[in-house]
């Protein structure tokens, strides 16, 4: 029991955010990383150590959250709705930002992956390359490069869309 207590104080706030940069919300970031938690204590001793642990509970969290979303598909969008909608700006600039925050969303939802995940990560999950490349099992030039990539992708859509 140490070793999962150990675990949780370590890495629970990198999970956490990097539930948050997924699903935009406190409320569902918090219930997912205590189900990861809970799930990876259940299958410690089948964690052969072939990666970095951190990189082991976020592949846990990640499944979590799209097994989460596929259940209740509509309470993740609806608290992303009401995260967005959470600024203290002007009602005009927020509508802007919401506007194209949405039209990068779109985009991004049709990226592939990994350019998808690792763009998310970064900007709305505030992870470090370092961080990111320990997800994926890459190197840190890997991931500032396929963010690289997955933000001139994202430029490039949005001036034809304009």
């Amino acid at each position: 029991m140490k070793q999962v207590e150990v675990l949780y104080n370590t890495y629970f706030h990198d999970v956490y955010l990097y539930v948050k940069s997924l699903s935009k919300s406190d409320e569902i970031a918090e219930e997912i990383t205590q189900e990861t938690f809970f799930k990876a204590m259940k299958s410690l001793q089948k964690f052969k150590g072939d990666c970095d642990v951190r990189v082991w509970l976020c592949q846990i969290a990640k499944n979590t959250y799209f097994n989460f979303c596929s259940r209740n598909h509509q309470v993740a969008v609806e608290s992303i709705e009401e995260t967005a909608a959470d600024t203290t700006v002007t009602i005009e600039d927020s509508l802007e930002d919401a506007q194209q925050t949405m039209q990068i969303h779109r985009i991004l939802h049709t990226m592939d992956d990994p350019y998808k995940e690792v763009f998310t990560l970064r900007v709305f999950g505030e992870l470090s390359f370092r961080q990111i490349a320990e997800v994926f099992g890459k190197t840190e030039s890997w991931a500032r490069v396929t963010y690289h990539r997955a933000k001139l992708k994202i430029i490039e859509t949005l001036e034809e869309e304009h």
